[in-house]
């Protein structure tokens, strides 16, 4: 039997609890819900209930939106070309090599930044 997860219980598990208040952020998930169409929860008495399938596909939006700083589109876009499909036989390597070349653009871009602002107003000492 698959269990099912309310939405509170998801917004705990996946830490988006208010810091103050330690109250779940609900609204992200509903959020997400509209953004996403990989997302369908059950709704029995207007309350959300989550699949096993269902969790972990949010897991890896949440893991790609708040760890690796991707967008909403980029993160789209990734699950719509069924990446985890197309190289099973290697396990995740596609995608950790998708994720790796990612990360090498944003570091090159942010290292070319910090390079000008360091640079910036500094006089030719030659």
């Amino acid at each position: 039997m698959n269990k099912l997860i309310k939405i509170s219980e998801l917004s705990k598990m996946l830490n988006l609890v208010d810091p103050m208040t330690k109250k779940p952020l609900n609204h992200i998930l509903r959020y997400w819900e509209r953004e996403f169409k990989e997302i369908k929860p059950k709704k029995i008495n207007n309350i959300r209930y989550y699949s096993s399938k269902q969790v972990e596909i949010i897991k890896m939006i949440k893991f790609l939106l708040k760890s690796k700083g991707m967008t909403i589109l980029g993160v789209k876009n990734l699950l719509n070309t069924n990446i985890n499909k197309l190289d099973d036989h290697k396990g995740h390597s596609l995608k950790a090599d998708y994720y790796r070349n990612i990360l090498k653009l944003k570091s090159k871009t942010l290292v070319e930044k910090i390079n000008k602002i360091k640079n910036y107003g500094k006089k030719n000492s030659s």
